[in-house]
């Protein structure tokens, strides 16, 4: 089996496609600052709208991540499969269980592994994704494998903060800012003398308010009821193209537990469903009507799915209880 750190042809082909239906899942998307290319870097952003948080971060750079994630959600041979195709390695926590630990014992061998190559290990060092701008403590995985990692190389740790505009609305606003990194060699140095419960004590509050100090609550929408009415047409028919995409969309997320997940559904069925809706249409529309009127709604179609929801945002704001 292929290091997951490696050069994946399959992998490759299929970026641009997901990082298209990102950027459509965002009103605005933008990335503030950097983090140094090469050697042992560890990007650490807070987690606080699930998958959407790991999309954001590929946005950043066009070459490969390594992404941690719950170890829980690979116990299912298949769905462990996929997600260490998308470059994502098992992170067990102590909820997890002795058992989930064992078997994953060896994945801060290949997370090692991942940042000799020299390519960006990102977790999400709360362990949770909690919406809202509130920074939960960090951890304790995060010193484990930054300071194996500065017993062999140089390494950094790159705080990152995420705000979004809305957690719980498709098409919201995301910013994604990346900090001073910290030198985890010259940390450990001048730490030499703390125990360990003491040392990750110290990183843990000096990562968290890096990470605090990056994380701002946006301004939010308001109602736009006339715009609403004057785009009303327009929107009938984008619900009409995109009908089968937000319909299934919205019957999954009404049945969450979570509703923090229900944009990674929305996005998840535009990435999967988009293909097959193209092929749909451009075998109805041209097969059925003049071109110059095909054209147009087959061009249409392609907007139809973030109209919908970017309509029905004029009608409700964003309106949530977070911290």
């Amino acid at each position: 089996m292929a290091d997951i750190w490696a050069h994946d042809s399959l992998y490759a082909f299929l970026r641009p496609y997901v990082d298209y239906c990102t950027r459509k899942s965002f009103r605005s998307l933008a990335v503030e600052g950097s983090f140094p290319r090469g050697g042992a870097v560890i990007i650490t952003p807070n987690h606080c709208n699930t998958l959407m948080d790991a999309l954001v971060v590929l946005q950043s750079d066009p070459d490969s991540f390594v992404f941690g994630a719950r170890a829980d959600l690979f116990v299912k041979p298949l769905l462990e499969r996929v997600l260490r195709f998308l470059k994502i390695l098992p992170m067990a926590r102590l909820r997890d269980g002795l058992a989930v630990q064992r078997r994953f014992a060896g994945i801060y061998r290949e997370v090692d592994d991942t940042l000799a190559a020299g390519v960006p290990f990102c977790m999400f060092p709360e362990g949770h994704h909690t919406p809202g701008y509130a920074v939960d403590p960090l951890r304790k995985g995060l010193l484990r494998i930054a300071r194996a990692s500065a017993e062999k190389r140089p390494t950094i740790v790159v705080p990152a903060g995420l705000s979004y505009d809305g957690f719980f609305r498709f098409r919201n606003r995301c910013t994604l800012r990346y900090g001073a990194p910290i030198d985890v060699n010259a940390f450990l140095e001048d730490h030499a003398l703390l125990d360990d419960a003491a040392l990750l004590s110290a990183f843990n509050t000096e990562l968290r308010s890096r990470i605090q100090e990056l994380v701002f609550r946006p301004e939010k929408s308001r109602k736009k009821l006339l715009l609403a009415v004057l785009t009303s047409p327009l929107a009938l028919l984008a619900a009409i193209l995109s009908a089968p995409m937000w319909i299934v969309s919205e019957i999954i997320c009404n049945k969450l537990k979570d509703k923090a997940f229900g944009n990674s559904i929305r996005f998840f069925i535009k990435l999967v469903l988009t293909p097959l809706m193209v092929l749909f249409w451009a075998l109805v529309l041209f097969l059925s009507m003049k071109w110059w009127i095909a054209a147009p709604l087959f061009i249409l179609f392609f907007f139809s799915y973030s109209a919908v929801y970017e309509w029905s945002a004029l009608l409700k704001p964003v309106s949530e209880d977070i911290r």
